[in-house]
């Protein structure tokens, strides 16, 4: 067996071989190279700014400092920023697959009536906006104004997530739909028990796209949110961030307290930190669907 088994392997040519090894090294190369900053920003987070200020490069500080966290986490401020960007994300997110899915199932049938004109209609909105001033009146007029549904609402539905997401739907077998209704089942619960659990990949990639949207959203929160208890953790980072290089937002004099004069390289790199590796922590649990669901849904159809 083990003899039929080497005879069937293909024989790679020395060509061959050497390509494949500068594949590898290439994309090695690549991948040092993107992951080299991040480690840096993290060794610069609990490094002294004296050796950030003598150092251009290190991943392993030779003085362990605590100042940049100690600093950040003084008022509370992050914790709170860090709470109220944890809600938005999940609930945008669960917001965001109900409206798309729901929205992108329909339109993945063939048979619906006027498909190509509400097809036409959506895919109009990624090339024109109302933009900034339209929209804040709209959010103002809404009632709308320092709550965390105006960070939810306006963007419920992502027209190029939505378009990958009714390709997937396509390409699942009509036969199995018309199985459903044989046995008696309605489209919802088509939708809910067959379309969803078939298409695990695709939405979990979509929703990955979504919660790190709704996680670095810094633009919405600064036009919309004024109340200090509803800062999302990028605005309350970037006051800290300011205030860590002298620069309080509201021109009045800073009193750094007993801590003293924060670290300012390390604080920006810290906040650095702070705000990426909560997100980043998702990304391994929907690691095996990402790349199946985004090709898929994005080639096909």
């Amino acid at each position: 067996m083990a003899a039929a088994n080497s005879k069937n392997k293909i024989k790679r040519s020395v060509g061959d071989q050497i390509v494949q090894v500068l594949i590898y090294v290439f994309v090695g190369a690549f991948a040092v190279s993107t992951v080299l900053p991040f480690l840096y920003v993290v060794a610069g987070s609990f490094a002294t700014e004296r050796e950030l200020t003598q150092r251009a490069f290190f991943v392993i500080p030779h003085e362990f400092s605590l100042n940049a966290y100690r600093y950040i986490i003084n008022d509370g401020a992050i914790f709170r920023g860090l709470k109220n960007s944890l809600f938005v994300t999940i609930v945008g997110t669960l917001v965001n697959m109900a409206f798309t899915t729901t929205f992108a199932y329909p339109l993945s049938r063939k048979y619906l009536k006027g498909r190509n004109f509400f097809m036409n209609m959506v895919i109009v909105t990624m090339l024109f906006s109302g933009g900034m001033i339209p929209g804040y009146l709209l959010i103002s007029n809404l009632g709308m104004l320092d709550s965390f549904s105006a960070l939810i609402l306006p963007g419920a539905i992502s027209v190029f997530n939505m378009v990958i997401v009714k390709n997937f739907f396509q390409e699942i077998p009509a036969e199995l739909e018309e199985a459903a209704k044989i046995d008696g089942c309605s489209d919802i619960g088509i939708f809910f028990k067959i379309i969803l659990p078939l298409s695990k990949p695709v939405l979990a990639s979509i929703s990955l796209f979504y919660a790190v949207g709704h996680w670095n959203d810094y633009f919405s929160a600064m036009l919309y949110i004024r109340d200090p208890n509803k800062e999302v953790v990028q605005i309350a980072l970037r006051r800290i961030v300011l205030l860590a290089g002298g620069a309080n937002p509201d021109g009045s004099p800073i009193d750094f307290g007993d801590l003293g004069a924060p670290p300012e390289k390390a604080v920006k790199m810290a906040a650095t930190v702070v705000s990426t590796v909560p997100i980043l922590i998702v990304y391994p649990f929907v690691q095996k669907y990402f790349t199946q669901g985004v090709m898929v849904g994005a080639v096909k159809g």
